[in-house]
């Protein structure tokens, strides 16, 4: 399955009061749009809106016939304006906020005419921008399914990107040097050790563990550019809704958490969810166990096929 992209066009004042001329592109999977349920996709970092089909990053998940199933729903996702999949690029990375990408996101489902969501699901910086999105229109979806990610970025993730920020910023291959740093916070020390159990590769003169973080800089160095990685690492660091605001989202909340995300951690999705349910009736937790850290929402497919089925 490949949908075309769609596109569309307007002008943006960003909160920050810069004017932008954004081109919004976005795909459609499944149903029609209007024949069935829309369900709302929000990728991650360095996703993109291509999520089902042959190379789509969430293949396992949506499909004809998979727990997301596009022969029931209509699935719809944006690309984040300046991830570079559309080739539309911002300079500017700092003038834009998760806040604003929400606002972006709401005026493109406002322009298709789509009043209403049957869920918004995202991973990690996708899922917290629909928290924003939630906040700023409260009654938009029946459901809503954030994984792995918070409603704000905490201290310990904001230090991280910090360090991404300054890697991104040297001349000496930036994005393949804060690849792998993300790489070791995406996963666990025990991930790595059980993968590789300290082999050497002796062609390669080097462990394998090194070999593969490598491996990963170089990858994202040809796929992705360094302007879109700043922008998107800088989003990830600035999330940040208001919780006395989180009461007001009316659809029925379940939070997925990893219980071993450095990211994320379960503890801090756990506390928002102990919050939340003193004040609403209609929030749930769920919690996936695996060895992987934050990237388990990417791999643990069994347990979050299991979660999200007894959800829609």
């Amino acid at each position: 399955m490949k949908t075309e992209l769609n596109y569309i066009n307007f002008s943006y004042q960003t909160n920050s009061n810069k004017e932008y001329n954004i081109s919004l592109s976005y795909q459609l999977f499944g149903k029609d749009l209007f024949s069935a349920p829309i369900i709302l996709v929000n990728h991650a970092l360095t996703g993109n809106s291509d999520v089902s089909g042959e190379k789509g990053w969430w293949k396992k998940l949506i499909g004809e016939n998979q727990v997301i199933d596009t022969n029931k729903y209509t699935v719809l996702c944006f690309n984040i304006p300046g991830n570079g999949y559309d080739n539309f690029l911002i300079d500017e990375y700092e003038d834009f906020t998760p806040s604003d990408i929400a606002n972006i996101f709401l005026k493109g489902l406002d322009i298709l005419n789509i009043k209403s969501l049957y869920a918004i699901i995202g991973g990690s910086l996708g899922g917290g921008i629909g928290w924003e999105m939630l906040v700023k229109n409260p009654p938009l979806a029946e459901i809503f399914i954030p994984i792995a990610c918070d409603f704000k970025t905490h201290d310990w993730l904001h230090a991280q990107c910090l360090v991404q920020k300054f890697l991104l910023n040297r001349n000496d291959e930036p994005l393949q040097k804060a690849r792998i740093h993300a790489m070791l916070c995406y996963r666990t020390p025990q991930s790595l050790n059980y993968r590789f159990q300290n082999k050497y590769n002796q062609e390669k003169q080097s462990l394998e563990s090194e070999d593969w973080l490598i491996y990963h800089g170089n990858a994202l160095n040809e796929r992705f550019s360094l302007k879109s990685y700043k922008l998107m690492n800088h989003l990830l660091m600035n999330i940040n809704v208001e919780e006395t605001q989180l009461e007001k989202i009316q659809a029925r909340m379940h939070m997925i958490s990893v219980d071993t995300d450095l990211f994320f951690p379960a503890s801090e999705i756990r506390m928002c969810f102990e919050r939340l349910k003193e004040k609403k009736e209609n929030v749930f937790y769920h919690e996936i166990t695996s060895i992987h850290g934050h990237d388990a929402f990417l791999m643990e497919y069994e347990q979050l096929n299991n979660i999200i089925k007894n959800i829609l």
